[in-house]
């Protein structure tokens, strides 16, 4: 059974800058989704499930994806639910939405991630747990009195929520500091991770000045009326002599791993819908493309961003293709060193031979094929969100450039890795059947 991937759009991502942005995350998804489906409104009610990747849900809609389901109209009897994989969040639920179609299962998903970073909670620090615990359990009131004597002023010091969930507990390590790991161990300089950031933020900049992205992104209005229309992290006269100027954040003061050549905290949604290859039949649809394969991979937490290149080789293997065989690949950029340090690791003979169980080097893949318009250091890095929006971008892209196979990948905190292999089909093309497939079933 075919998937197809039909229609989606995503929210312009919005820079976290220090205080709860207009949106948060159920709202985000409310608003990318209502538009999706005025775009599609003969699919709203064949929809059979909502599934939504979210990193963080807020205390608020613990299950966004039920929440959103319901504010978007879909009616009370939508189930919806939302899975968790940190930054393959959103790339989760494609996936499963892919297993659960070709199954037999489903024939019309609708699936994204959300994600609201600005609106991560500031958490009471330990000291403070414990002083309210002891204020709270005293049994009288001279108790009481002699526990609120023990308050200190730096009880009032917040633990910030997104530093701690980007943090590891296992190897005690934060995400920065994964990316310092591979950047000694691949002898990355700063002044090319710094290049790499640079042409990030030139490529978003020139997408969005050409509209690139204007069938992909949908505008939203904040609560006071202000409109949002693209990503506004993005720096267009960023350049390495700027950068160069920045201090490193996470391995204070020699580490090379900056605010200008990592990931930007940020906001935003992205939803698709998902169909079967007898769905998209049956209602003469034009999807954007195929699911043709994808794989989620596990390695040590302080090499979290190869990630990419441990889920991705065995697609590649499967499939019997090469890095050339690949028109364009999405490899979310957590981290400049960590999209270098990938790069780096399919060219390396011993590296392929001994991690990966490959004959020699993957080969070389070719910059002009790799993040075309842009990725997360130029227009941010919402975790729930991303895995849903480089597989939409990389089938929007291929169809614009009349290419027809790529790859979304992304690295995973935690230590994992996700990918996903994508046929795009040429804009206005109709679906046509696979006579042999049919034949084959027949």
């Amino acid at each position: 059974m075919k998937v197809y991937i039909v229609d989606g759009n995503r929210t312009p991502f919005l820079k976290a800058r220090g205080k709860p942005g207009p949106f948060t995350a159920v709202d985000l998804a409310v608003q990318a989704g209502r538009l999706l489906l005025l775009r599609n409104p003969d699919l709203a009610g064949k929809i059979e499930e909502v599934i939504l990747g979210c990193g963080s849900p807020g205390a608020e809609a613990t299950n966004p994806a039920r929440v959103a389901a319901l504010r978007m109209g879909l009616g009370r009897d939508m189930p919806g639910w939302t899975v968790q994989r940190n930054c393959g969040s959103g790339m989760q639920s494609v996936d499963t939405a892919f297993r659960y179609i070709r199954a037999g299962d489903y024939d019309c998903l609708m699936v994204g991630g959300t994600e609201s970073l600005s609106h991560a909670p500031l958490l009471l620090n330990e000291d403070a747990v414990d002083w309210f615990a002891d204020v709270n359990t005293s049994k009288s009131l001279l108790g009481r009195v002699e526990a609120v004597s023990k308050f200190r002023f730096n009880m009032l010091e917040p633990v910030i929520g997104v530093e701690k969930g980007l943090t590891d507990t296992v190897v005690d390590l934060g995400m920065g500091q994964t990316a310092e790991i591979l950047r000694h161990e691949w002898d990355i300089s700063r002044k090319d991770a710094d290049a790499y950031a640079v042409q990030s933020h030139k490529r978003l900049a020139r997408a969005h000045e050409n509209g690139w992205l204007e069938q992909e992104i949908d505008a939203v209005f904040g609560p006071e009326g202000q409109l949002y229309k693209k990503d506004d992290g993005v720096r267009p006269d960023s350049s390495v002599e700027k950068l160069g100027t920045l201090k490193p954040v996470f391995e204070k003061p020699y580490g090379h791993v900056t605010a200008g050549n990592s990931s930007q905290v940020s906001d935003g949604a992205c939803w698709m819908i998902v169909a079967s290859e007898r769905f998209v039949e049956d209602h003469g649809l034009e999807p954007l493309g195929e699911i043709k394969d994808s794989e989620w991979a596990a390695l040590s937490p302080a090499r979290m961003g190869l990630g990419p290149v441990h889920s991705v080789t065995p697609i590649l293997k499967r499939n019997e293709l090469g890095v050339s065989d690949i028109d364009l690949w999405e490899l979310n950029e957590a981290f400049a060193h960590q999209v270098l340090a990938c790069l780096k690791a399919w060219e390396s003979d011993k590296f392929c031979r001994e991690e990966l169980g490959l004959d020699g080097a993957l080969g070389t893949i070719d910059r002009d094929c790799l993040n075309v318009d842009g990725g997360a250091i130029s227009l941010g890095h919402p975790v729930g969100t991303s895995g849903a929006r480089i597989v939409l971008h990389a089938l929007n892209a291929m169809r614009r450039l009349g290419q027809k196979t790529g790859i979304a990948t992304e690295c995973i905190g935690g230590g994992q890795g996700g990918g996903m292999l994508l046929s795009a089909l040429s804009p206005g093309a109709p679906h046509k059947p696979d006579e042999k497939q049919d034949a084959e079933a027949a």
